[in-house]
């Protein structure tokens, strides 16, 4: 199993087209379990996230890989992310001397593979937010667009992403020719289209679009108890403190995830809501 082969088998989790799905799983060398719950929105369109959830022995480490895509357009992008991303991140071997610039270049490269794939796939897009955890003690996590990643340690809640959106980034759409609208009861938008800054895909806004991450890490201590990984679809309607006291009340990963996706539909959330919680002792 210590091969690209196996590799891109093990991180081909399926994520999407469902109605709705969950499931949960564990590292095999320490305490650390995850659980993942991924509902379809209102809109009146299939599924559009996708996810990664999967421990994978690889190079005599093991890696936890955690992965929210959240679609727009259709679900061509997000099902090439799941299938290519992480793979292409551990397929270079700078990745073991320096993990941030080699994420950094995957998901750019990951972009340019999209928009040069066929005419059809890049038409779509979406945001990506990952997290690698090796051997349950370093951590990183990067994202375009605004799916979210969250940390708690000691109970507080660290965010761990940058929420994209054209209102905070204006001026680089702008400067490559881009415009933002404010339409009223509406989010602002780039070009009056999409209301996110960064993202993969999306062909006939990328002159306007980045799709260069930002990315943290961590080391996981005593103290950090686990990390949330979800959508828009369940941050447009809770804090991220909410979210980190909801999670740390239910010891089962699984049910914690569910539990937070259940919240947000209560809120009245009408986006599709993805949520993986990832909890590092019992």
């Amino acid at each position: 199993m210590d091969n690209l082969c196996c590799f891109n088998s093990l991180t081909q989790v399926m994520g999407g087209r469902s109605s709705s799905s969950s499931g949960k799983g564990r590292s095999h060398q320490g305490p650390v379990k995850y659980g993942f719950s991924l509902v379809k929105g209102k809109a009146n369109h299939p599924m559009e996230d996708y996810h990664v959830s999967k421990f994978v022995q690889f190079r005599g480490h093991e890696l936890g890989l955690f992965a929210i895509y959240d679609g727009h357009l259709g679900d061509s992008v997000p099902a090439y992310l799941q299938k290519h991303l992480f793979s292409n991140i551990l397929k270079d071997d700078d990745f073991w001397t320096d993990p941030t610039r080699t994420i950094i270049k995957a998901y750019e490269t990951t972009d340019q593979a999209i928009l040069s794939h066929s005419a059809d796939l890049g038409r779509g897009g979406s945001t990506a937010v990952t997290a690698i955890l090796m051997d349950n003690r370093k951590l990183w996590v990067a994202n375009v667009g605004d799916s979210r990643a969250v940390l708690s340690r000691g109970g507080q809640a660290i965010q761990m992403s940058t929420d994209h959106e054209p209102n905070t980034e204006r001026g680089s759409i702008e400067n490559r020719g881009g415009f933002v609208s404010n339409m009223p009861g509406d989010v602002a938008r780039v070009n009056g289209q999409l209301a996110v800054s960064r993202a993969f895909g999306d062909k006939n806004l990328k002159s306007h679009l980045r799709s260069d991450p930002d990315l943290k890490d961590a080391v996981i201590d005593q103290y950090t108890e686990l990390l949330i990984l979800a959508s828009d679809g369940l941050w447009k309607v809770m804090a991220n403190q909410e979210a980190v006291d909801i999670a740390r009340r239910v010891k089962d990963p699984q049910r914690a995830a569910k539990k937070l996706v259940a919240e947000a539909l209560n809120r009245e959330s009408k986006d599709d809501i993805s949520c993986i919680v990832i909890r590092f002792k019992g």
